[in-house]
């Protein structure tokens, strides 16, 4: 498969900003239908030098791209993650080392023989748009959309909010992962290959300023507009930005001219391309994350919900807890079960020593009431007696013992 494209159009925009932290690679100016390898980072604004985080990501990764291609043409993921893994290098290299960390998103498409290769870090987007299938029922042509990393976008896959609720969340500014440097966990990007690729198809690469104005509904219906060539789609959207956008707004058009031939190889399932369904409304005013000075929640470093890998996405606020944690809960419950049924045993045990030391007791009384010899004997002796210097009668004694045998005998 060989993909053409016409030449590619874009624009970066400072909006109402003070500076530009978007950065396109290559240059806007020397971009040609020979070119494969596209990138839109956009620095985080209110950090350190995010201006120099989106421009040292978006050269290293894309430098490295080109002139490290493949023997048989085609771009793996393997091959992607080295190049991103350069780019995380580089940016250890321009660390300014301040508390707050410099710190941008990344988008790229590299067109080769097996398609496009599209992948993304943070919320700036990434679109694959097929403008023949749009009509007016509604359907916007989006046959792609890349899922952006943000807390409102985590919430909402979750079912913790609305997708009305989502509109107008309050920290629509918090994204889930960045690039930055020297970090003790880098952060993934989501990588697919998308093979399925005609002539007249569009990829759209753009930053949340961009989509502070622009809907899907929109920019669906502008690349489908036929009456418009591709520098006429692009300054429709560009006019929908200007003067409303607060943010630096930025974005790469690339329109597919022609696809010759058929893919190589067979993808694997887990490269496959996927639409990603997210909120949109021509009403909503998007937070960028640059709005946000001073606030250090805005940063992915310091945010204290989990960032889950490629394959648990989902996993943010009120998430399972892991396996080992969750079982921890039951011993208590079983220690109290013990304890009960050993405080049991100890009452029954109590029981019956109680029980069996009462029929002794009894059994005590009934021998203590049986007349004994010497207690015969003694009361004998005691009726004989007279005062303390009576004597005692030689046959007191044998008095006592007949009257004994004389008891038993009656």
């Amino acid at each position: 498969m060989k993909i053409k494209i016409r030449k590619p159009l874009g624009f970066s925009e400072i909006g109402r900003k003070d500076n530009q932290e978007d950065f396109l690679w290559p240059d806007i100016n020397s971009a040609n239908a020979a070119c494969s390898v596209f990138l839109m980072c956009d620095g985080i604004g209110g950090q350190d030098s995010g201006e120099v985080a989106s421009a040292t990501v978006a050269t290293k990764l894309g430098t490295y791209l080109v002139t490290h291609p493949a023997e048989d043409g085609i771009i793996t993921k393997p091959m992607f993650e080295e190049a991103l893994n350069h780019a995380y290098d580089e940016l250890d290299k321009v660390d300014t080392g301040a508390f707050k960390k410099m710190g941008t998103t990344m988008t790229c498409v590299a067109l080769h023989k097996n398609g496009a290769l599209v992948a993304h870090i943070g919320d700036s987007r990434i679109y694959h748009v097929r403008p023949s299938l749009a009509n007016a029922d509604g359907r916007t042509g989006i046959i792609y959309q890349s899922e952006d990393h943000s807390l409102v976008n985590d919430l909402l896959r979750a079912g913790e909010i609305t997708p009305e609720e989502a509109m107008n969340f309050s920290q629509k500014n918090v994204i889930t992962r960045a690039m930055q440097p020297h970090l003790e966990r880098r952060y993934k990007a989501d990588i697919y290959n998308i093979d399925d690729v005609l002539a007249g198809d569009y990829f759209f690469l753009c930053c949340d300023g961009v989509l502070e104005q622009l809907t899907n509904e929109k920019l669906g219906a502008i690349l489908a507009d036929e009456t418009l060539n591709d520098e006429g789609k692009l300054a429709v959207i560009k006019e929908i930005c200007d003067g409303k956008t607060k943010d630096n707004y930025t974005c790469w058009l690339i329109p597919v001219d022609e696809v010759i031939g058929e893919k190589d190889i067979t993808i694997d399932e887990e490269e496959e391309a996927v639409v990603v369904a997210t909120v949109d409304t021509e009403d909503s005013e998007h937070v960028s994350i640059e709005e946000v000075e001073n606030h250090q929640d805005a940063v992915v470093e310091n945010l204290a919900i989990p960032v889950p890998p490629k394959s648990e996405k989902v996993t943010i606020q009120n998430s399972p807890e892991p396996l080992g944690k969750g079982n921890t809960k039951r011993f208590p419950k079983m220690w109290i079960a013990i304890l009960a049924l050993c405080l049991l045993a100890l009452i029954g045990w109590g029981v019956k020593l109680f029980l069996s030391g009462s029929d002794e007791a009894k059994d005590d009384e009934s021998l203590c009431s049986i007349p004994t010899v010497n207690s015969v004997m003694s009361a004998e002796v005691q009726k004989t007696t007279v005062g303390d210097n009576a004597e005692v009668p030689e046959n007191a004694e044998s008095a006592a013992v007949e009257t004994i045998d004389s008891t038993k005998t009656e």
